[in-house]
């Protein structure tokens, strides 16, 4: 079954689909979650499978405007894929969970061992080298700065960063604070020291100290 939604999912992203939330971010969660689950070996590795492939299936569609949470439309379209596919409904009820739960920004906290699996995988990939990479990729789309030495941080009243240098700072580097698990801890921690290094090389050189 899961290698079935494998294909089913990938045919929610589109040519063009934003390099930040594209079908390549899906496999490093799938990938990233496994490594979790192997450190939590009650947790239901299926489940939590299935919900990584699933999780960004509405995010082409909150992208261009026809929902207003992917993450929401996204356990609906995924309890009718699953249920579509026959599966039974307490994994159908599990999947969807994780799904609606792994959202940063949205206010369902995750409820279960596997959904806190998924949100930690899905953050882990905003952190890190990856997280750097999607962060410019993004920030280069909206059109935002790179840096801007008359806006630090600290000034910046908004809670996404005004530039891609901020949003390292006010959103990237906040994201080990939401980590659930022990395992999604201790990689947020070494990813976020990377971002930390990396902020800090590009405030000297954009400063010309270096």
């Amino acid at each position: 079954m899961p290698d079935d939604v494998r294909s089913i999912a990938r045919s929610y992203f589109p040519d063009g689909t934003s390099p930040a939330h594209d079908w390549h971010h899906v496999e490093r969660v799938v990938r990233t979650a496994a490594t979790l689950v192997a450190e939590s070996p009650e947790a239901d590795a299926r489940v939590v499978r299935l919900a990584a492939l699933l999780h960004d299936i509405g995010r082409a569609r909150e992208d261009a405007g026809e929902v207003a949470d992917h993450a929401e439309w996204g356990a609906d379209e995924a309890t009718r894929v699953l249920e579509s596919r026959g599966e039974d409904p307490e994994t159908v009820a599990a999947v969807a969970h994780c799904v609606r739960a792994h959202r940063f920004s949205n206010d369902v906290a995750p409820a279960t061992l596997e959904a806190k699996l998924l949100s930690d995988a899905d953050n882990l990939d905003a952190l890190g080298a990856v997280g750097v990479a999607r962060c410019f990729a993004h920030g280069g789309e909206l059109g935002s700065p790179i840096y801007d030495p008359d806006l630090p941080p600290d000034e910046d009243e908004t809670a996404a960063g005004r530039t891609q240098y901020n949003h390292l700072q006010k959103k990237l580097l906040a994201l080990p604070d939401r980590m659930y698990t022990e395992a999604g801890r201790r990689r947020a921690e070494e990813r976020a020291a990377f971002v930390r290094s990396f902020a800090d090389r590009l405030s000297a050189e954009a400063a010309g100290e270096r």
